[in-house]
């Protein structure tokens, strides 16, 4: 079997190996945020109802793909620690398989608890009538397509593990392809193919992935990344362990981000329907505006997963450094950049004058602030690979409750929708530094030697 598209992160300079792992997953992410873009813009065309259903469905899967998220995160920090210490590929494949036989009964388990209860949920949500109706068309098949995802996610997880960046990305915009493609030939019917509506987006989504899982299976099992290995069942319970150990707590960060906006998105509500869009629309052209920092956050975990194996704690705390300070000039540059075409780049995804001046002061003032985030997510993958999840956890959920939540509500209250995009302001720049400290409490940060050697001149004289 063939492995020449593994790469040894522990050895070359860290700056290489940190671009090679998060270059392609730039392509990668943004083709994931593309399929929510086309599946909104095509449904708009099909009807309000439909539409509308998309407001209500986007946040729910957003945090139930959370659990794809955590289990991927657990099976790249444990794969990527064993291959730095020098595995042998017997027993790397062994624990591939186990962190998908685990995705594959977590999923399979989620999927059903969806189908069964998403009446019950979104009817608590809010939802009713037509729009109800619509929501029943697209989750019974988003349900279905959720273990494909799952295996779809950590089989890309097993190539970011071994230090291939490229074909996890490839995968991924092979997905998007064939959903956002095939998006419009299901949803309003093409020659004996009947027009489907809602369900078609969700046919869609579910085609997408079962071919981009197909496909990732494949190339792993070609290349002997996974495959047949002898007592399967080794280790298997310890095994199970250590990936939930980052899994669980790091499905839990995932999914606080989107509960805490459906809450913060209920404090701009208070303002009024023209201040809801304007925030949306914002938060829309943010998820566009963050894809390289969240393809930073993928690379950072294998980078330094593999030289935390090896010993190498050097290499994988100036992994973080090299990352961090990339995330400061990228955050300036989008700053300096919303600072001065705010509005015409809100007016893009916001419908009306009012939706843009609201998306406008959004942008203009949290992206100058950009970069914190930025740094936040690339501390939380940090921490995962080292196996400190539970700390990454307590930075997610302590930026949403203890500072973003309480902060919005207290600024809407007192100065409005000012009030609302200063708590956002504010809460990524304390993350950030709470993010600096934790990194360098686990030794996943430090800092660099020039600025060490002169704090200890100092502290000498």
């Amino acid at each position: 079997m063939s492995n020449d598209k593994t790469r040894d992160l522990t050895k070359g300079p860290v700056w290489k190996a940190l671009t090679a792992m998060s270059a392609p997953m730039s392509f990668g992410i943004f083709s994931v945020i593309a399929v929510g873009l086309a599946d909104a813009y095509f449904l708009g065309k099909v009807s309000g109802a439909a539409l509308a259903a998309v407001g209500f469905i986007y946040p729910v899967i957003t945090a139930l793909t959370s659990l794809s998220i955590g289990v991927s995160a657990g099976a790249n920090a444990a794969l990527s620690q064993r291959i730095g210490k020098g595995a042998d590929a017997e027993h790397t494949r062994r624990l591939g398989l186990h962190s998908i036989a685990l995705g594959m009964v977590i999923s399979i388990i989620a999927g059903l608890i969806v189908w069964l209860t998403y009446p019950y949920v979104f009817s608590a949500l809010g939802a009713s009538g037509d729009v109800a109706e619509e929501v029943g068309e697209y989750m019974p098949l988003w349900a279905l397509s959720f273990p494909f995802l799952v295996v779809m996610m950590i089989t890309n997880s097993v190539f970011r593990a071994h230090g291939d960046g490229a074909t996890s990305a490839a995968i991924m915009v092979v997905a998007a392809v064939f959903g956002i493609a095939l998006n419009p030939v299901l949803i309003f019917g093409w020659g004996p193919i009947p027009e489907m509506g809602t369900a078609g987006a969700a046919l869609s989504t579910l085609i997408g992935r079962v071919i981009a899982m197909s496909l990732a299976l494949w190339i792993a099992w070609r290349r002997g990344l996974l495959g047949v290995c002898g007592n399967l069942a080794e280790n298997a319970w310890a095994n199970v362990r250590k990936i939930l150990n980052v899994g669980g707590p790091a499905s839990l960060s995932n999914a606080i981000n989107p509960a805490g906006m459906a809450l913060v998105t209920a404090a701009v509500a208070t303002i009024g329907d023209d201040a809801v869009a304007g925030f949306g629309a914002a938060g829309r052209v943010q998820s566009i505006l963050l894809v390289p920092l969240m393809a930073l956050s993928a690379g950072i975990g294998p980078v330094v997963g593999q030289n935390w194996g090896a010993q190498e704690q050097g290499r994988a705390q100036s992994a973080t450094r090299w990352a961090f300070g990339l995330s400061c000039v990228y955050g300036a540059l989008v700053g300096a950049v919303l600072l001065l075409f705010a509005t015409p780049i809100a007016g893009l995804l916001a419908a009306g004058e009012a939706d843009q001046e609201y998306a406008a002061l959004y942008l203009r003032i949290v992206g100058l602030t950009m970069f914190g985030y930025g740094i936040l997510v690339i501390s939380n993958a940090a921490m995962n690979a080292r196996d400190k999840a539970v700390w990454s956890m307590s930075l997610s959920v302590g930026r949403v409750f203890a500072l973003y939540l309480p902060m919005a509500w207290v600024g809407v209250l007192m100065f409005g929708y000012i009030g609302v995009v200063g708590a956002a302001a504010i809460t990524n720049l304390v993350c950030a530094i709470v993010a600096v400290f934790m990194t360098r409490h686990v030794s996943v940060f430090a800092l660099p030697e020039w600025r060490a050697m002169f704090t200890l001149s100092v502290s000498k004289t």
